[in-house]
């Protein structure tokens, strides 16, 4: 196969997925009908410097000094079967130009790493969480059984959202104290969230940021964005996959 043209193809992904790490990259060849060895992709990478240098930084969220109700860790141990199982929620910031900032809310199905709801807000009150929460609830409707799963931060033990949690029958889990990796996926979405679209983009009010948001999460991360854990395929593709191997075996 010409280097040339797989030199080509390696930098347009580089370019549209900045995150990606040489096997990425190489699994989305093979789906671009690139067949070529992953050690091969990471030589051509390093010739090229294309791989990508992440620096760890974290800025914190979360107020768990509060008198609200803390629910105990239920996921911890669990394994993850299917879908609607376990729904993990988080909140990240977004920097605008005009030095304030907007703030996200975001809830992931942990099966399939899918973002099922999310809300760009101007602040960190119960609003925001609850708005993400919402639209999760809305769009999947979701059957008994399901666990949610967050930090102790008082968004998430406020009365207005554990409430909408109770209403839908939906078990409360909560992370142990200062330990950020009992929420690991949500920590991964958004390092992965920041790279991908914050660190190459500006924003210059609320609306900029939303629309551009909204267009990576439906459109990039949940629908492009390769995910090693789904063995290297975008959520909706592997949610999908999933109902059409229900529906052959029960047809």
């Amino acid at each position: 196969m010409d280097e040339e043209l797989v030199k080509n193809q390696i930098e347009q992904i580089a370019l549209e997925y900045p995150r990606y790490g040489y096997r990425r990259i190489t699994e989305e060849l093979k789906r671009r009908d690139f067949i070529v060895n992953h050690k091969r992709v990471l030589k051509l990478m390093q010739e090229e410097d294309l791989l990508c240098k992440h620096k760890k930084k974290f800025m914190v969220t979360t107020d768990s000094n509060h008198p609200l109700p803390i629910y105990p860790n239920l996921i911890k141990g669990m394994i993850v079967t299917r879908i609607n199982q376990i729904w993990v929620a988080d909140i990240t910031y977004i920097p605008l130009t005009t030095g304030k900032f907007v703030f996200l809310a975001v809830v992931l199905d942990l099966y399939s790493r899918k973002v099922v709801g999310w809300h760009l807000g101007s602040d960190l009150s119960s609003i925001l969480v609850c708005h993400a929460l919402q639209m999760a609830i809305l769009s999947r409707k979701p059957p008994a059984g399901l666990t949610h799963h967050s930090d102790r931060g008082v968004q998430y033990a406020s009365y207005e959202y554990t409430n909408i949690l109770k209403l839908n029958n939906i078990q409360i889990s909560m992370s142990r104290k200062g330990n950020p990796y009992d929420n690991a996926v949500c920590e991964s979405f958004n390092k992965t969230f920041k790279w991908d679209e914050v660190r190459l983009n500006k924003y210059n009010n609320y609306f900029e940021a939303k629309e551009a948001i909204a267009n990576y999460i439906e459109q990039i991360y949940n629908a492009k964005r390769l995910h090693s854990s789904l063995n290297y395929r975008p959520p909706n593709e592997f949610e999908e996959s999933l109902i059409n191997s229900q529906l052959s075996v029960r047809y």
